[in-house]
């Protein structure tokens, strides 16, 4: 039975994103499969990949101050989503990256539970929210 995603929703991964300028193309898959994995604890069982317009938020909590570009992770990630989130990568309207190195002082007015888990969590940790409203949080 197919079901249909419910958004937005949310989940957490734990590790270093890979980079896009990675060499180790296992290493690459190996993130984009953990990625996959972390997102079915949000997801329903047998759920279908959505045919909407998407937005993605990822915030990086790295472990010390992140080395490489913030950019360069954002595609092994949209990769991982893409066929098992959403259909095609042209569906993807806005994506919100940042990344919250320690000692950076950052606060959040209302984080939800997941969000919450992941500042307080263990280092590294990567932070996804997926909505299918690409308008979500602007005035």
């Amino acid at each position: 039975m197919s079901v249909e995603i419910g958004f937005p929703f949310e989940f957490v991964v734990q590790g270093t994103p890979a980079s896009l300028q990675t060499k180790r193309a296992q290493s690459r898959q190996a993130w984009r499969d953990r990625v996959r994995a972390a997102s079915r604890v949000a997801l329903p069982e047998g759920h279908y990949a959505a045919e909407r317009q998407i937005s993605v938020t990822l915030f990086y909590f790295p472990v010390t101050e992140m080395q490489g570009d913030i950019d360069n992770i954002v595609k092994p990630i949209l990769d991982a989503l893409c066929q098992h989130i959403y259909i095609d990568d042209k569906q993807v309207e806005r994506v919100w990256v940042q990344k919250f190195e320690p000692d950076t002082i950052f606060q959040f007015s209302a984080p939800s539970a997941t969000l919450a888990s992941a500042i307080q969590g263990d280092r590294p940790m990567l932070y996804v929210r997926i909505s299918d409203d690409p308008t979500e949080g602007l005035v």
